[in-house]
């Protein structure tokens, strides 16, 4: 097996879980669009909790859908629980992504910079700039917001079907 077609497989196989929320996730009337919520402290609206499992074994909650916002926006809380582990290297045609560390520290890269993010920092990746990051700390949580929202919190196939794209390896910690 290929070094692309193994990653987009672990890949697959972490996002899985997430197959059976898109569903759930479409049928969200148009009122909910034009009403304020509230999203409790500790809960992801729509899907719950969404333990990941392949890659790393994350907690993602989703707290603001991109069906929220007419696909303007998301909002993500990740709840790290895998040090040493992240994301592959990858970038995303069409979204910006911020993150901001509420607990805990994290390792990124944007293009060939890296940067150590440790509570309270925040760090900008652009489209199309190949990015990845890696858990430092024993436990760590961040905001993740996506925008526009695009595809990325139905994670229902590979990256390239959801605008976006393995560029490289996981992040190693320097």
């Amino acid at each position: 097996m290929k070094r692309d077609q193994f990653i987009a497989s672990l890949i697959t196989l972490a996002t899985g879980p997430l197959i059976a929320f898109t569903e759930i996730q479409d049928n969200i009337s148009q009122t909910t669009m034009d009403k304020g919520f509230k999203i409790n402290a500790g809960e992801g609206r729509i899907h719950g909790h969404i333990q990941l499992k392949g890659v790393n074994a994350n907690i993602l909650d989703v707290k603001i859908s991109g069906n929220d916002t007419r696909g303007e926006l998301a909002i993500f809380e990740q709840t790290s629980l895998s040090p040493g582990k992240g994301t592959p290297l990858h970038m995303h045609f069409a979204q910006d992504e911020i993150f901001y560390v509420l607990e805990g520290s994290y390792y990124f890269q944007i293009g060939d910079e890296k940067h150590k993010l440790t509570t309270g920092d925040s760090i900008f990746l652009p489209r199309n700039v190949p990015h990845a990051w890696t858990q430092v700390s024993e436990k760590g949580k961040m905001s993740v917001v996506l925008q526009p929202a695009g595809k990325l919190e139905n994670f229902s196939k590979i990256f390239a079907d959801n605008e976006m794209k393995v560029v490289g390896p996981p992040l190693v910690i320097e």
